[in-house]
């Protein structure tokens, strides 16, 4: 009969390391050694280069409860027009994101919370199950786009983050490096990227953080490694690189609104009826086709978000 005596320095094997998340960290642990090999590459193209290590949680499972009237958008179209004014006033800054240093990426939840923490990336994303959702994307600009998201809804992250009952907004906040993105040396904008919401939005079902797009990690031109989705919000609402979660008792006021507040409101919810002061909100362009759709209300999302501003009609709720 063989007897198996237990050794003091063995583990059970609920505790060991699964084999995914032991395989990304292999990974990571080879560049780093090339890091050290290669010192005479530029460190932030090393760091570029490494392996993502959150890969392996791609393709998300997709929850069918959110579905579209039109095609997705081409993955080539969504990752070359984009507005990041961190990188550039044009649309076309794909290239120069790709500056953006994505790893290592800290995520700071403070405020009125029970506990303040910090939080790296790679161990949030692994804290909540990943789920693709189809969302229809309406920029101010009148034009739209369809994008497969990939993320966790932002009511977990609240959830996780434990405020207190005091709490009345969420401000929200990008990265500030203007060593990294030159458009972050323009004196003319109040950098840092912030934006806001009420707890009610912030808790609403649809709102939804996003890590990735198309089946992958989301692209640098798209706001990654973590960035806000808000379907039925114009798109300056949703914030890109995210590293700062504040839970406050006062309105946020973002980017937008603090440079052109008589064009840019704190809510910004889509109106066909109600135009830019520049252009009219009745129509977009559907990016990737030559077609025009007539705006919807809420961009079409309205029985899930309408009931959050009753009682709330004398608010300028449309940008």
């Amino acid at each position: 009969m063989n007897v198996i005596r237990k050794r003091g320095w063995e583990l059970p094997e609920s505790e060991a390391t699964s084999e995914q998340v032991f395989l990304s960290r292999r990974s990571v642990l080879a560049g780093a050694a090339a890091l050290a090999a290669s010192p005479g590459v530029a460190l932030a193209q090393r760091v570029a280069d490494l392996p993502d290590p959150s890969r392996d949680l791609y393709p998300a499972r997709r929850n069918e409860k959110f579905v579209l009237d039109r095609p997705l958008t081409e993955e080539s179209v969504n990752v070359t027009y984009n507005n990041f004014y961190e990188f550039g006033t044009s649309k076309s800054i794909s290239r120069a994101a790709q500056a953006l240093r994505i790893r290592p990426w800290t995520v700071k939840i403070d405020g009125m919370v029970e506990k303040p923490f910090e939080i790296g990336f790679d161990d949030l994303i692994r804290k909540i199950p990943l789920e693709e959702r189809l969302y229809r994307h309406r920029c101010v600009e009148a034009w739209g786009m369809t994008v497969p998201w990939s993320g966790f809804p932002l009511a977990k992250l609240v959830e996780l983050a434990q405020p207190l009952s005091s709490a009345k907004y969420l401000r929200m906040e990008t990265f500030h490096d203007a060593n990294m993105a030159p458009g972050q040396r323009a004196p003319f904008y109040p950098w840092p990227y912030v934006e806001g919401l009420t707890m009610a939005e912030a808790t609403n079902e649809l709102a939804f953080l996003v890590t990735g797009a198309y089946g992958k990690p989301v692209a640098k031109s798209m706001g990654a490694p973590l960035r806000l989705a808000l379907p039925w919000k114009y798109g300056f609402k949703s914030i890109k690189s995210i590293v700062r979660f504040s839970f406050v008792a006062d309105r946020p006021k973002g980017l937008w609104e603090a440079i052109q507040p008589s064009e840019y409101g704190f809510w910004a919810n889509v109106n066909p009826e109600v135009a830019h002061p520049r252009w009219s909100q009745a129509s977009e362009e559907v990016l990737g086709t030559s077609e025009r759709r007539p705006t919807l209300l809420y961009n079409g999302y309205g029985e899930y978000v309408a009931d959050l501003y009753k009682g709330l009609e004398k608010e300028r709720l449309w940008a």
